[in-house]
């Protein structure tokens, strides 16, 4: 991990709200534009896969998949489940099949029910006037 993700993760941060978000540069760029109440961050892709040295699905209860966290994505599970303590999450991965996976995997390991979490699709990230003077209400 970048010595500057490790100064960000040991930082306290004001935010009520955790969005994740797939890359660090659309990280960045949504950080920026939502402000304090937000933290983002990335997960840099999948963070989890079927396990290399065994099937990855289990037989005996109608194929459930095994899903263990990747060796290289470990420090990035661990920046993301302390960076969520406390705070309401937004999942906010690419919204085609590779990121409702991301996503699904996300919620999974930060704790929450991978069924019901909220759910943010940006499909352009510009700023905008309404965007700048417009703050959502923290819940």
């Amino acid at each position: 991990m970048p010595k500057s993700a490790k100064r960000r993760a040991s930082q306290p941060t004001g935010a009520e709200t955790l969005v994740v978000v797939e890359s660090p540069a659309k990280a960045r760029s949504i950080q920026k534009m939502l402000g304090p109440g937000y933290e983002v961050r990335a997960s840099l892709g999948h963070v989890v896969d079927l396990p290399e040295r065994s099937l990855g699905v289990d037989v005996e209860r109608d194929f459930a998949p095994t899903y263990e966290v990747k060796k290289d994505k470990k420090p990035v599970v661990e920046e993301l489940k302390r960076a969520a303590k406390g705070k309401r999450l937004l999942i906010a991965t690419d919204p085609d099949r590779e990121g409702e996976a991301i996503g699904w995997h996300v919620a999974r390991l930060l704790g929450r029910d991978p069924k019901e979490p909220l759910r943010v699709e940006f499909h352009e990230i510009t700023p905008c006037k309404v965007a700048r003077r417009w703050r959502p209400a923290a819940h």
